[in-house]
């Protein structure tokens, strides 16, 4: 390892400031403290979004409810491999998270609808950005 700025705690206790570390303490709200308790990691917002982003289907319904509103078997339809159980099980966690709505028509069999909220749609502007920078990372 280098003796230069690399932000790694020395064993004598004191770190480095990296350069990023402002961005590092604005999203967190503030410095991390230099141990994190295991309580405070799971209650994280932060710890859930990227948990929930990283299921296996989360992404590609996002990206599928992004184009437009979908039936629930146009959505099964589109998503090759997923089970009935697992999008059901994908779509109520993006409902509970507020990410996605669903709206049930009085037909007989009744016809459910999903499409992304206003939060949803926030959403992908950030994924937008995670999606650029994977791509000229990879590009690299």
């Amino acid at each position: 390892m280098s003796d230069g700025n690399t932000g790694v705690p020395h064993p004598d206790g004191h770190t480095d400031a990296h350069p990023d570390a402002h961005m590092v303490a604005a999203a967190v709200g503030g410095k991390l403290p230099g141990r994190v308790p295991t309580e405070d990691y799971e209650a994280c917002p932060v710890t859930h979004t990227v948990r929930m982003l990283g299921d296996k289907w989360t992404l590609l319904v996002l990206m599928l409810l992004a184009e437009r509103a979908h039936r629930f078997n146009e959505l099964h339809r589109r998503v090759d491999g997923i089970s009935q159980r697992m999008l059901t099980r994908t779509l109520r966690a993006l409902e509970d998270d507020g990410l996605v709505s669903r709206t049930v028509f009085p037909t007989i069999p009744p016809g459910v609808e999903y499409k992304l909220t206003e939060r949803g749609r926030e959403l992908l502007v950030p994924l937008s950005a995670l999606a650029d920078w994977v791509v000229r990372d990879r590009a690299a």
